[in-house]
């Protein structure tokens, strides 16, 4: 059963003049998006204000209604900030509120603030701004989680561990290649989110509804003023666009999956059965019941975040599949996945840099994993490989040997020492770390190539700081 109605007159849509009555509250109750978007009421104000200079630019507003209402907005963006606007049951959206405290302050001019403009190109706009901040402070804190994981690398030094595949202990590497490896597919994060930036860096303002305007705009002047890197080639392509936002929920997903990689690494280290990881009590929690414990929370929410990322992208494109040009309501639907995505990786990537940051790393316990002799098989292959024989007959020698060892309890470097054809200096490659020094092919796991690699880590970081710092955002009002 439907709710009452109201007149025109008292609900004061944006679009009273066409309707005999007002909508009903169901219809209110449903399409009503204020909750969530009135974040975006500083970066509507911004968008306002340029459009209005963009209207004085070319003669559609004069000079003192231009002035005037800018004065309103920058009243109403005053507003906002106290957190003192007051809105009422009518303002569907921040932009309806907005545009209606406008109105009661400049009661003349402020009626010509929507002039030339609809909400589909205006919403976008704003929408747009918010995104590329947002997209530049995740690109921060993804800089800050690498500097953290460069600073613990440095601390170190010459300590290794197991690497894994199929978590069946493989070969040993350094502890810094370890870490660096996490940092280079962070280093992937951020170019991913400035590449997306690059390509939402485009102004709407300007296209309307879906048609443009047969007033003499000029979107250029908002856009320069806003900082866009560019204008709309084509209204209805740009007010029906979502691209960015299935993008950047696309990127932070997989930066989500990245963050999961490492979460599930440090659950893992943290437990007893491997025991690498001591936690900080600052970033870890107890035990309502068992007193002994001490658990991984950060690491482990870290983990599960990652499928709620991937449900927010998979979900937004779902909406955006089957949408006819230009402009559908459905597209109200991109800003909640959004804000909470946005949201869960920043508190996440400070939650886990702060973890790293403070991780003890017991390098004995890694060290003494390491240091299995089956670890060096694969370094037993290269010796014989070296010497001429076929890799595939190496690797079968090499077996055969693991084999014998695993079969009769005999330590795989005796084995070798045994074989003769290793050479007479074999047993030294048993030694702790031997295998780590003798490895020198550019980006492996040895430690003679570690520190070319972080040089060149460094330099990618540096390069995407300076591509970061060139969009230019401005003050964050999030």
């Amino acid at each position: 059963m439907s709710g009452s109605s109201t007149s025109p007159e008292e609900s004061n849509t944006l679009w009273h003049g066409r309707f005999d009555s007002g909508p009903d509250e169901a219809l209110l109750a449903f399409t009503v998006s204020l909750p969530f978007d009135k974040r975006l009421g500083p970066w509507d104000v911004r968008a306002s204000m340029a459009h209005v200079n963009g209207l004085q630019a070319v003669g559609v507003l004069t000079e003192a209604e231009s002035v005037a209402i800018v004065s309103a907005l920058d009243q109403v963006g005053r507003e906002l900030a106290e957190q003192s606007l007051v809105f009422v049951d009518t303002d569907e959206d921040v932009h309806t509120a907005i545009e209606r405290r406008v109105t009661e302050l400049e009661p003349t001019a402020g009626g010509k603030l929507h002039t030339g403009r609809s909400r589909n190109d205006q919403v976008t706009t704003a929408f747009r701004l918010w995104v590329k901040e947002a997209l530049i402070e995740v690109a921060v804190l993804v800089e800050q989680l690498q500097l953290t994981l460069l600073r613990r690398i440095d601390e170190v030094g010459d300590a290794y561990l197991p690497g894994y595949t199929h978590l069946q202990r493989a070969q040993p590497v350094p502890l810094g290649h370890h870490l660096a490896a996490h940092a280079w597919a962070l280093d992937r994060d951020v170019d991913r989110l400035l590449d997306c930036i690059a390509r939402l860096d485009v102004s709407p303002l300007g296209a309307g509804a879906l048609a443009g305007s047969s007033l003499p705009l000029n979107p250029e002047v908002a856009a320069g003023e806003l900082g866009f890197a560019s204008t709309f080639a084509n209204s209805m392509d740009t007010t029906s666009d979502r691209d960015y936002v299935a993008e950047t929920l696309f990127c932070l997903s997989l930066l989500g999956v990245h963050l999961s990689r490492m979460g599930e690494e440090l659950v893992l280290w943290a437990s007893q059965e491997f025991g690498f990881v001591s936690l900080d009590d600052r970033y870890a929690t107890g035990s309502s019941m068992m007193p002994q414990k001490k658990n991984p929370d950060i690491a482990e929410l870290i983990r599960g975040k990652a499928g709620r990322l991937i449900g927010n992208a998979t979900g937004f494109l779902a909406t955006l599949k089957g949408l006819p040009l230009s402009y559908n309501r459905d597209l109200q639907e991109d800003k909640e996945p959004l804000f909470d995505s946005v949201d869960q990786i920043r508190l996440g990537l400070i939650a886990l840099g702060g973890m790293i940051e403070t991780i003890t790393f017991k390098t004995d316990a890694m060290a003494s994993a390491a240091d299995d002799p089956l670890t060096l098989a694969t370094d037993l292959a290269e010796i014989l490989v070296r010497g001429g024989l076929p890799f595939r007959e190496a690797h079968a020698v090499v077996g055969a040997l693991v084999r014998e060892s695993l079969s009769t309890g005999k330590s795989l470097g005796d084995l070798a020492v045994a074989h003769g054809d290793f050479g007479p200096d074999i047993s030294t490659l048993f030694e702790p770390g031997v295998a780590l020094s003798r490895r020198a092919s550019p980006g492996g796991a040895g430690f003679a190539t570690l520190a070319p690699q972080l040089e060149r880590l460094r330099q990618s970081m540096a390069s995407l700081s300076e591509r970061r710092r060139a969009f230019h955002p401005g003050e964050s009002r999030q």
